[in-house]
């Protein structure tokens, strides 16, 4: 019989899991982009840490090792930015990112107040951008990111969190 994949609140021994898990999800946008120094793949292994010790960081463990995750944190107008979410290669499609959005809305809700949920994705990221709109995300905008790539902005209020996928 398999492992079943699980979610909770990321621990700080988890951070590097985290850290490596993120360098190699995110190798497929900066190919998408053609630049690889998006923010996922420059962030330093201290930050992650900081991260972890600081933010609402969720992860998705399939026995000890760690194959998904997320993060958010409440920001000045009450809404929850999450950032961030990546679930390992050969795991996506299974509904692992839908549950680890729910597990971090709730939290980031009911712990932390959070009014509202925003993220912002690659604007060809067709992929990311059919699972948050699956689980009630809604264009709002578009920006740029620091390492200048175009990013579409989502949103939805708290109370309508992610379905499974």
């Amino acid at each position: 019989m398999g492992m079943s994949v699980t979610i909770s609140a990321a621990a700080e021994q988890d951070a590097e899991q985290i850290f490596r898990l993120q360098y190699l999800c995110f190798q497929s946008e900066a190919a998408l982009y053609g630049n690889y120094r998006i923010d996922p793949l420059v962030q330093s292994l201290d930050s992650v840490r900081a991260e972890v010790a600081s933010d609402c960081v969720i992860v998705a463990r399939l026995g000890e090792e760690v194959v998904g995750s997320v993060r958010g944190r409440v920001i000045e107008d009450g809404s929850a930015a999450i950032g961030k979410l990546c679930v390992h290669p050969r795991l996506q499609g299974h509904g692992i990112g839908a549950r680890l959005l729910r597990a971090a809305e709730a939290a980031l809700a009911e712990d932390r107040g959070a009014t509202s949920f925003r993220l912002f994705t690659g604007h060809r990221s067709e992929g990311n951008l059919r699972l948050y709109r699956k689980v009630g995300y809604q264009t709002v905008g578009t920006s740029e990111g620091a390492d200048g790539v175009p990013m579409i902005v989502l949103e939805k209020p708290a109370g309508t969190y992610a379905a499974t996928a």
